[in-house]
């Protein structure tokens, strides 16, 4: 009965409601923004190596690294099988579209986050779509309930596909048992996941700085090297991208299971663009203009599905073994690697997925520990932060045992009233983040390094920088 309710809420939120506001939204801040995404890019890679402006702050560098340990993840390599399982090959079209227009809400939320972002007693900084709702629409019952969704969607409904995925990732092996290894792998991360949250924000930076890039880089370099070997059928690939994407017949024959819903869908769960998430990380930088964040965060956009998801749809459609729905997530993946490059390319997969996803597991739970510090109005105390981040374990367990329709429908729910938050908002609020940006493209033309003051823009609200 739970498996039916999520599973018709999910089609209900990703064939009408979702589609028309995520698409919106992005074409409406593109416009606005006047194509920040593409005419700044080069800035943002720029940006992104500069050095943090206040010692207790994370670097631009750093957030980066976690807001994209959080979207790298099972996305990147399961979700991209299941959407083009589901949907076809179009799918990754739709997926292109949804990174590309999302990426300038990405800008918005991020460098909103900075505006008004809040100072802790230790001279850290943090804040988040919550504390930007509290502070210009003065509804903290409405930030509350974003945190609230905030918590479910990455440390419930995040954490428990990124944990069942892992565990899926062995079913390959001929020692899986059905009704013990999904326990061995779930108190094996459970304990790991422990170790690695109990260590706070600082911790789970200094892990995804480190492995984030190594990970993502051997990933490319691997799925490269399936495409290259494979080069004759990059003509038909790209083909069946295309025309895949834009057969009517197919889109609306059986809306549910199409191409654009199963883009839009992964899209969104891979990249996270416009739901609220990366703004926590954001506000969590040290920077000395709102827009160095924005730019950072809408490049963790570009990283995640531009780079990391179309490596994984290029390998897939290039490997020669076809996609069907008995091979939908993890299977595919492993049967195309193992195509290509024998047993290892099937040892490669299951480790680069315990990588990404396990990372995707500590990055969400930083945005849950930001959730609970805002219903919590200051920093929780250390006997409910240590009931949370054992709960938080007790979930990552839960994962590993749950079935495969469930898990991802769970998350795509949780997920998809998270955005319906989020998106209207920063729809209303986005006039200084556009504002702040014209700021900064003044400063830059006139060769300085930007530094943002509040009455630059004659922003009447309160905040506790930029003075």
């Amino acid at each position: 009965m739970f498996a039916q309710i999520i599973n018709t809420l999910s089609d209900l939120l990703y064939s009408y409601i979702l589609i028309v506001l995520l698409l919106g939204t992005g074409i409406y801040f593109t416009f606005k923004t006047r194509f920040v995404q593409f005419r700044m890019l080069g800035e943002s890679i720029r940006v992104v190596m500069e050095p943090k402006n206040d010692e207790n702050g994370l670097s631009s560098f750093q957030a980066l690294m976690v807001s994209t340990a959080s979207r790298v993840g099972t996305g990147n390599i399961a979700g991209i099988s299941t959407a083009i399982c589901l949907g076809g090959a179009g799918a990754v079209f739709w997926m292109w579209v949804t990174a590309l227009l999302g990426s300038a809400s990405a800008f918005i939320e991020s460098t909103l986050a900075q505006i008004y972002k809040r100072k802790a007693q230790d001279g850290t900084c943090y804040g988040g779509p919550a504390y930007y709702i509290q502070a210009v629409l003065k509804k903290r019952w409405l930030g509350a309930l974003f945190a609230v969704f905030l918590i479910m969607t990455y440390m419930v409904g995040f954490n428990l596909v990124a944990s069942f995925n892992i565990t899926d990732s062995f079913r390959t092996y001929s020692f899986f048992n059905e009704s013990t290894t999904p326990m061995v792998v779930g108190g094996i991360l459970a304990v790991i996941f422990c170790l690695c949250v109990f260590g706070g924000s600082t911790q789970i930076s200094k892990i995804t700085g480190i492995l984030v890039p190594f990970m993502g880089i051997f990933y490319l370099a691997v799925a490269l090297f399936i495409v290259v070997t494979h080069f004759n059928l990059i003509p038909q690939m790209f083909a069946d991208i295309f025309s895949n994407a834009f057969d009517l017949k197919a889109i609306f024959g059986g809306f549910t299971g199409s191409c654009i819903m199963q883009g839009i869908k992964r899209g969104l769960f891979s990249n996270e663009a416009g739901v609220g998430s990366a703004p926590n990380a954001a506000a969590s930088a040290s920077v000395s203009h709102p827009v160095k964040q924005g730019l950072v965060q809408m490049l963790s956009v570009f990283i995640d599905t531009i780079l990391i998801c179309s490596a994984t749809a290029f390998m897939l459609l290039c490997s020669g073994v076809a996609p069907s729905d008995e091979l939908k997530g993890m299977p595919w993946v492993q049967t195309a690697a193992a195509e290509s490059l024998g047993s290892f390319g099937t040892v490669f997969i299951t480790v680069a997925l315990f990588l990404f996803a396990f990372t995707t597991l500590i990055g969400n739970y930083f945005y849950a520990e930001m959730g609970l510090g805002y219903l919590c109005d200051k920093k929780p105390g250390k006997k409910l932060l240590t009931v949370f981040r054992l709960f938080a374990a007790v979930v990552v367990f839960g994962g590993s045992l749950m079935e495969f329709s469930v898990a991802w429908s769970t998350a795509d729910v949780i997920m998809g009233f998270l955005a319906l938050i989020n998106l209207p908002v920063i729809i209303l609020l986005g006039g200084p983040a556009v504002h702040c940006l014209q700021d900064y493209i003044k400063q830059k033309k006139a060769g300085k390094n930007p530094v943002f003051k509040a009455a630059d823009i004659a922003l009447k609200d309160k905040t506790d920088f930029w003075n």
